[in-house]
């Protein structure tokens, strides 16, 4: 196996070793950001209430866990408190004045009614790095409402953009919206702890779902405002198509890609045609090009045009289930997943995070994600709470003990 850094770094060498964070985001956005602080080496205290942070029940349940609570919450620490209980926000009150970073998801608002604002905390705290994570961010007539990730899909254009065949706007498979905006959160806080430590002065984030879906499609909304709502396509042919066996996506960029691509199906007339003849006779034309492709690629297989393509220079690419990705050989050869056995799920596959060569990812004080407050005992215990006092506050509701 390829291993350019063979030896996993010293977790205490990793760039945010020492720095306290305090996670009280739910859902994936939030915890996305936060997991990704906790793998480059920061201490990560997830704070959730009692029941649990709602993401827990995102698709099949493992117990408190899932898959997505299981993939954003590794390495962290859960502390599952009651927060209208006065002694157990009295306590987060006092790990937040020491934190260096906070991220939150309630509705903009509510934590300043615990007293956990940014304008509150910063006062004691100047170098605090505090991000609010929400659906249509802090001001605007929209930033009370509701708003998941289905609803910004359809809000910010993705959904008109990935329009299928029939025209229909479609969603996304997954939550893209949350887990794009957890990277820009993440971006956004690394940045600004690289100003804190030449300033020495924090700052607050707004961060909202709705800003970070249009940053990621940028240029589709340029392309629409330039082109007046009608953009063209970027090259044809490109797509996905049925064949024999299975589907296969054809990217065909060039000139002489899309030559090789008429030879490989055995339809040299359609070089010369005068449709399809240049790149924007194909762009004008798309509609009935793409037609006679899909009549020639459903008589091979995916894998036997894959072959053919490929020796041509056609990039290709067979459409793939994440069985097939798991297996694949060079998935393997580059190490991009460590197996880990999460406790109380099973055997998972961690997928690698780039950016810091020999990240100890097989640790499971990384790989793991924590039951709800699996570390509450732990965590009053280090601030200064004695046995009693715990079990008096467990036995109140304030918190619960793992």
């Amino acid at each position: 196996m390829y291993q350019p850094f063979p030896h996993p770094i010293d977790p205490e060498e990793l760039p945010l070793a020492g720095l306290k964070v305090l996670d009280f985001a739910q859902g994936v956005a939030g915890p996305h950001a936060t997991m990704l602080l906790a793998q480059y080496g920061a201490e990560v205290t997830k704070v959730e209430p009692p029941a649990g942070d709602w993401g827990r029940t995102l698709g099949t349940a493992y117990g408190d866990l899932s898959a997505h609570a299981v993939a954003f919450n590794r390495g962290k620490r859960s502390l599952a408190v009651d927060l209208k209980n006065a002694d157990a926000l009295a306590l987060v009150r006092k790990m937040a004045a020491e934190a260096d970073v906070i991220v939150e998801s309630f509705r903009p608002g509510v934590m300043g009614r615990f007293g956990l604002s940014y304008e509150e905390l910063a006062k004691a705290n100047p170098s605090l790095v505090y991000l609010s994570v929400s659906g249509f961010g802090q001001q605007g007539p929209n930033r009370d409402l509701p708003a998941t990730d289905a609803i910004l899909q359809a809000y910010t254009g993705w959904m008109f953009m990935n329009k299928n065949t029939e025209g229909i706007p479609q969603r996304g498979g997954m939550v893209l919206v949350d887990v794009m905006t957890g990277v820009y959160a993440y971006q956004a806080i690394a940045s600004a702890l690289i100003g804190r430590f030449r300033s020495g002065q924090g700052r607050y984030i707004d961060c909202s779902l709705m800003q970070a879906a249009a940053a990621f499609q940028t240029p589709k909304i340029m392309e629409y405002h330039l082109e007046n709502g009608a953009p063209a396509g970027l090259y044809v042919p490109v797509g996905c198509f049925e064949t024999a066996e299975g589907y296969i996506n054809i990217s065909s960029m060039r000139d002489h890609h899309y030559d090789a691509l008429c030879e490989v199906i055995g339809r040299k007339d359609m070089i010369t045609d005068p449709r399809y003849n240049s790149r924007p006779k194909r762009l004008e034309n798309e509609a009935e090009l793409m037609r006679e492709l899909r009549v020639e690629l459903l008589k091979k297989t995916a894998a036997e045009w894959a072959t053919l393509l490929t020796e041509a220079g056609v990039m290709n690419g067979i459409v793939s289930h994440y069985g097939d990705f798991l297996k694949a050989e060079h998935v393997a050869e580059v190490g991009a997943i460590d197996w880990t056995e999460q406790p109380d799920v099973g055997r998972v596959p961690v997928l690698k995070i780039p950016g810091v060569p020999g990240t100890p990812s097989k640790d499971p004080g990384r790989a793991h994600a924590p039951h709800i407050g699996a570390h509450t005992r732990e965590i009053l215990t280090a601030n200064g709470l004695d046995e009693a006092e715990i079990d008096r506050l467990a036995k109140a509701g304030a918190i619960k003990l793992g």
